[in-house]
């Protein structure tokens, strides 16, 4: 089993003034390293038997800049560069990692066919966080941390670490209020839960924007939008930092955290409330089926601030992963034809609605229910079908929406 605790830090000025300047130099590291891939790219992008002067440089090639020709220039940085030295060997080799994910990313596609966008150099400030890919089992005493070549720093150890748990890897984390240390925890003896669940307890749940979820039992959890209700705040801080003409001003800095506050405030009360609404489902049922929502597609529509300021994804993969440590089972349901088809097993006839229809009125046999109440069945009986449950589902619901609802009477 593996897990992640995340403490807070109080750094003396000093020790936060190190690890500033760590952040700084590693930024830079790291642009460096990729301006190296993208210009090795650049100059060998061209055909084999053609070569244009435009497009490529005519000075020789060198050697491919890869992953371990990076680790290994390394020395030469520090020769040019002392102040490199004083960074943890560690800490240097991982900001080259983090270079080769981007760029491996970038280039090969991940499960699901697709790429990640071009990486882009960080500008000052975006570099905000550094790992230490070992660290020893005893680093924390009382409330100490002992970080190498960093020393002693004062930690909040608001929960204890579990018995049995090793420190595998701590990454030291610079937020708007201070910083932070997780630390990745795992257990090779904690055994994987094997599912006992009880049928009976099966949920289906639609994600929406008048309500955060509605359940296939009618139970709704108002959405709460967090952004929304803090944008008259953000406005004014935005203008503040609009105001600082001199991007080295003191009060420019001041006024920039000040935003960053505000945002990580918002975030924080996302989140805290995706963890409470996933704990109330997990603890209710057994089994949750979800839409297989394409969230970054619905952002793009003219209802991108609300979805957005929602989370769906994050909530979902937070439904994902305290199930699977739970022992409870979730299923992602193609969402396609759930809200325009009756949710009678009897019936299953196609009742066409626009977005503005939020009642559904079954003309066939007469079922009367919300729109969303309608949709969430619909994806329990799905859910129903797929895991074998023996119960009357929708013949569609069983194919999973291969075919048009249409096509059924």
């Amino acid at each position: 089993m593996i897990t992640a605790y995340k403490y807070k830090l109080r750094p003396t000025q000093a020790q936060a003034a190190q690890i500033d300047e760590w952040l700084e130099l590693l930024r830079m590291q790291y642009n460096y390293r990729l301006a190296e891939r993208f210009n090795w790219y650049e100059a060998t992008r061209c055909p084999i038997n053609a070569c244009s002067i435009v497009s490529c440089s005519i000075a020789p090639i060198v050697e491919q800049p890869d992953y371990y020709w990076q680790k290994r220039d390394l020395l030469n940085t520090k020769k040019l560069f002392p102040k490199y030295t004083g960074i943890h060997s560690q800490v240097l080799q991982n900001c080259i990692e983090r270079v080769k994910k981007a760029f491996d990313r970038y280039f090969k596609v991940d499960v699901s066919g697709k790429r990640s966008g071009k990486p882009r150099f960080k500008g000052r400030g975006r570099y905000r966080s550094f790992t230490y890919p070992q660290i020893k089992q005893a680093c924390i005493q009382n409330n100490r941390i002992t970080l190498p070549k960093i020393g002693e720093v004062k930690i909040i150890v608001h929960r204890p670490i579990p018995d049995g748990f090793k420190i595998k890897t701590a990454q030291v984390i610079k937020a708007a209020d201070g910083y932070y240390v997780t630390l990745t925890l795992e257990d090779k003896s904690v055994p994987i839960l094997k599912l006992d669940l009880n049928t009976e307890k099966t949920v289906g749940i639609d994600m929406g924007l008048k309500d955060f979820l509605i359940t296939s039992d009618s139970k709704t959890v108002p959405i709460p939008q967090f952004a929304r209700k803090a944008e008259r705040d953000k406005k004014k801080l935005n203008k503040v930092v609009s105001r600082r003409k001199n991007k080295a001003s003191k009060r420019r800095r001041k006024a920039i955290t000040r935003l960053a506050k505000h945002y990580q405030k918002v975030s924080r009360q996302r989140q805290n409330f995706h963890y409470n609404t996933a704990k109330e489902l997990i603890c209710d049922y057994d089994i949750i089926a979800y839409e297989d929502l394409n969230v970054k597609g619905l952002a793009k529509t003219r209802m991108s601030k609300s979805i957005l300021d929602a989370g769906w994804s994050e909530f979902l993969s937070i439904v994902e992963r305290k199930a699977e440590n739970a022992g409870r089972l979730t299923i992602a349901v193609n969402p396609y034809g759930t809200s325009q088809v009756c949710s009678n097993v009897d019936c299953g006839a196609s009742v066409p609605k626009t977005l503005a229809d939020r009642w559904h009125s079954c003309p066939h046999c007469g079922l009367e229910l919300d729109r969303d109440v309608n949709a969430a069945i619909n994806i329990k009986n799905i859910a129903v079908g797929r895991t074998g449950i023996k119960a009357q589902v929708m013949p569609y619901a069983i194919a999973g929406f291969t075919e048009k609802p249409a096509l059924y009477p």
